[in-house]
């Protein structure tokens, strides 16, 4: 079975997506099976995804299998460096979760997350001057003519697997922010229409992000566009989990483990399926390069 151009942004985008909940209940699992020596766990799940971006340069010709080496070594890092960070200076400052009406709604490590928001912003404004292939900041760099007289050209190399690990992180980051802000009585509130703005203005944004997404007939330019596409999509359904519309089975992990594994075999079906499918098709290119060759 022949995966067919039109279906390949879909692909990238179920790929992304599986990640998302996965993600998640890494988190979880990692904290109820080894208790206090999470930090240990933590410490190994980034490690991994270290190992997978480090293989990632390594593999820096194969595009499609550094593009994913990347992309799993961002959620990965994230997951097990980043946030467990916080989670660990949540723990040893004694900062208590919010709650409201008995029930927590914030966790303690999201809200040490907030005061990254200066770092964040920083890290923007090296992306916004310098030169990159982001078509978000190149936008606002066309918009206040910030593009410079350096531009970078189709020639240079371009390290696949990092420049996905760094957008994952980077786009991670800026959204949970985003969420967390707004979520913050002291400036909207999770009730607040600046809150509803931000579910449905994700939803729309990201339905537009998918129509162009499904016209990509390279996946691992496809998947380093779906990173964006699935997260802002994301801000929706975790809006949605916010206001108890639906149960999070992917922060329950241990109660909803068959859902959550399906996931897991799904991820690993469609990441080996488009692999077969890719090898196949270079393989196929090599071949008609060599008769062409013999033709000459």
């Amino acid at each position: 079975m022949k995966l067919f151009p039109g279906k390949i942004g879909l692909l990238a985008f179920l790929i992304v997506l599986l990640l998302m909940p996965l993600g998640h209940a890494l988190m979880v699992l990692n904290e109820h099976f080894l208790g206090k020596n999470k930090l240990i766990g933590a410490f190994i799940i980034g490690l991994i995804g270290l190992a997978m971006l480090i293989i990632g340069i390594l593999k820096e010709r194969k595009a499609v299998l550094a593009t994913i080496l990347g992309l799993l070594g961002g959620v990965l890092v994230w997951t097990g460096w980043i946030e467990f960070s916080f989670v660990w200076i949540a723990e040893k400052l004694n900062i208590p979760n919010l709650q409201e009406n008995g029930e927590v709604v914030t966790k303690a490590e999201y809200l040490v997350m907030m005061s990254s928001l200066g770092l964040l912003l920083t890290f923007i404004l090296l992306f916004m001057f310098t030169q990159n292939r982001c078509t978000f900041f190149n936008w606002f760099k066309l918009i206040f003519r910030l593009n410079g007289s350096l531009k970078l050209t189709e020639k240079q190399n371009k390290p696949l697997a990092m420049i996905t690990f760094i957008e994952t992180i980077m786009i991670l980051w800026s959204f949970y922010l985003v969420l967390l802000l707004v979520y913050d009585k002291d400036i909207a509130g999770d009730r607040h229409p600046a809150t509803y703005v931000v579910a449905f203005g994700s939803l729309f944004w990201s339905i537009y992000l998918f129509l162009k997404l499904v016209k990509f007939k390279n996946l691992d330019y496809a998947i380093r566009y779906a990173i964006p596409t699935v997260i802002i999509f994301w801000n929706f359904i975790e809006v949605l989990g916010r206001w108890d519309t639906f149960k999070e089975i992917w922060i329950h992990p241990t109660e909803h483990w068959i859902p959550n594994l399906i996931f897991l075999l799904m991820l690993a079906f469609f990441i080996a399926y488009y692999m077969i499918e890719n090898k196949k098709k270079e393989e196929k290119k090599r071949i008609e390069k060599l008769q062409t060759k013999g033709f000459q």
